[in-house]
């Protein structure tokens, strides 16, 4: 089947879907275009659908990914966001509830602990762990020992607590000096730190997008997947698709360009321009499959 195919959005742009710089990647999405009703496609919010910003709390998805994942949604087996953010959050401000066309999405939201399905607009999740409470506590006083400075806060997410440096006078400098003192916090309570662009992630172990996306390909059968991604965070869902590959499942790993992340990019198949980007490529997709 040829990937170099041309689609036309509802406003009659034209959007050309682009071919895998790789083998693994060209097997990939000839399978997701040949048995699409068996393919999952599953995307990361923060820097994937939605551009980021400097206040977690303001990111909503790009204005066109709703309508570009409706438009999708249909003609493939499941669409799932995967995210660190609790799911609840994920849905608010990627504007999922209630929309056209994505009446079968699912968000696992930290990591796959929670999980809401469209079709009920309900969130089920297990009971949080302890860590995370003992964690929250100490934190202030952590970072106030640490020299944390002003500019680098605590981002609070139900399930896992993270610290940002992205407003710090050396934001760079701020996330260095914290990693060592976070690990060891982490680490009194059982918990892991997971870096990622600027922010450092406090949550418990065992818990990444790659058990995440290999548990829902496993519960819906899927022949195919994508998986689309920015950040550190999502390298065990890259390695997930992998092993996933190794299995006699085609996977497309898609990097949703940064220049923060050079590691995520020399591991995809294909690089794309951030959540427009990936916009674009959701709505070829979507014309490629008819």
């Amino acid at each position: 089947m040829g990937i170099n195919t041309d689609s036309t959005d509802s406003t009659g742009h034209q959007d050309s879907l682009p071919a895998p710089a790789t083998p693994g990647g060209r097997d990939g999405l000839d399978a997701l275009l040949a048995r699409p009703r068996r393919a999952v496609l599953a995307f990361d919010f923060d820097g994937t659908l939605a551009p980021i910003v400097a206040d977690p709390e303001r990111a909503r998805a790009h204005p066109d990914a709703v309508p570009a994942l409706a438009a999708l949604a249909p003609k493939v087996a499941s669409v799932a966001v995967i995210t660190g953010r609790p799911a609840e959050v994920a849905v608010r401000n990627g504007g999922f509830a209630g929309a056209g066309g994505l009446e079968h999405l699912v968000v696992l939201g930290h990591y796959g602990a929670e999980r809401w399905e469209a079709a009920t607009g309900e969130v089920t999740a297990p009971a949080p762990h302890p860590g995370v409470a003992a964690v929250r506590a100490e934190l202030p006083g952590v970072l106030d020992r640490a020299g944390a400075g002003e500019g680098t806060w605590i981002e609070e997410k139900g399930r896992a607590v993270a610290v940002h440096t992205r407003r710090a006078a050396d934001p760079q400098a701020a996330f260095e000096a914290l990693r060592e003192p976070l690990a060891s916090l982490a680490a009194r309570h059982g918990l892991v730190v997971e870096p990622g662009r600027l922010v450092l992630e406090l949550r418990p172990p065992g818990v990444d997008k790659g058990v995440a996306l290999r548990e829902y390909v496993r519960d819906t059968g899927a022949e195919a997947v994508l998986y689309a991604g920015d950040d550190l965070g999502d390298l065990p869902a890259f390695a997930a698709v992998e092993e996933l590959r190794g299995e006699g499942v085609p996977g497309l790993l898609v990097c949703s360009g940064s220049d923060e992340v050079h590691e995520l990019k020399k591991r995809a198949d294909l690089v794309v321009d951030g959540p427009a980007g990936v916009v674009r490529l959701l709505r070829a997709l979507a014309g490629a499959m008819g």
